[in-house]
């Protein structure tokens, strides 16, 4: 085990996240800026496509992490039952779910039914298929539709705030059924199919179009919050939610959907094809 997945074991998680939370917030201008510079220069972030290309402009730091970008910076993809990537980021993997089962990184996996709290949620994707999405700091932090949705119920699960960088992905097993998580299930056109907001290590917070800010505050109990009746229906390519510092987006699939041939660590951005219903 190395020194870094040690600490992520040690490290008071919850603890961390509040104090960051509430330091990203800070409007005092040298504090905001030097936080903001320090990552649009270390993660070169492509400030032209923001809808406010100036970075020292945004209120406090996660004000800029959560940027909006200029109408015209993503597109969906034409093809109307192209699967679309729910985010900016790269894959961490993706593919077919066997019996159940999701593969994390080489000697890891995890269930359905634990990733989602419940074994009948679990049941419509036991021979599916999923896509992880991890986000980086540079990345755009709003999280998009993969496809048009009805909610139909949202699942707060509460767990751990383990970081979910690919060297944590690759050393924690079950990391993503491990950590806080907002579950949100879809009804589309098709079928069901779940996106999954994961939380990590500073912070672990997320907000919905829906809901507002959910996490924090952080859950003692999986919480079940029904949507049925609401007609909240989201439209292919709608913005759903958004994640106050970086994660991971998980998308699930019944059987039927095929995914393209995607590669761990390949690109994607938020509107590409990622399969074909």
């Amino acid at each position: 085990m190395t020194f870094n997945v040690f600490l992520q074991y040690i490290l008071p998680h919850r603890a961390l996240s509040r104090v960051v939370y509430w330091a990203t917030r800070w409007t005092f201008a040298p504090w905001k800026n030097f936080l903001i510079s320090q990552i649009v220069r270390r993660y070169n972030v492509n400030m032209a496509e923001a809808a406010q290309p100036d970075a020292l402009a945004y209120q406090h730091f996660n004000a800029f992490f959560t940027r909006k970008l200029r109408p015209d910076a993503r597109r969906a993809d034409a093809d109307p039952d192209a699967l679309l990537s729910p985010a900016d980021g790269r894959i961490s993997q993706a593919g077919a779910i066997v019996d159940g089962r999701i593969f994390q990184a080489k000697g890891q996996d995890y269930t359905v039914a634990e990733l989602l709290g419940s074994a009948d949620d679990a049941k419509p994707y036991r021979d599916g298929s999923f896509a992880t999405v991890y986000l980086s700091p540079r990345d755009y932090h709003r999280v998009h539709m993969p496809l048009k949705g009805t909610l139909r119920e949202t699942v707060h699960v509460p767990g751990r705030i383990f970081s979910v960088a690919p060297f944590a992905v690759e050393a924690i097993p079950r990391v993503f059924a491990r950590n806080e998580r907002l579950v949100c299930h879809f009804d589309g056109e098709h079928g069901p199919f779940v996106v999954v907001m994961v939380g990590a290590i500073l912070v672990s917070s997320v907000a919905t179009v829906w809901d507002g800010l959910v996490i924090p505050p952080y859950a003692s109990a999986i919480g079940r919050k029904s949507f049925t009746g609401q007609n909240i229906t989201l439209e292919r390519f709608a913005e759903m939610a958004r994640f106050n510092m970086g994660s991971t987006v998980i998308v699930l699939l019944p059987k039927g959907p095929t995914l393209d041939a995607l590669q761990p660590q390949q690109a994607v951005m938020v509107g590409q094809r990622l399969g074909h219903r």
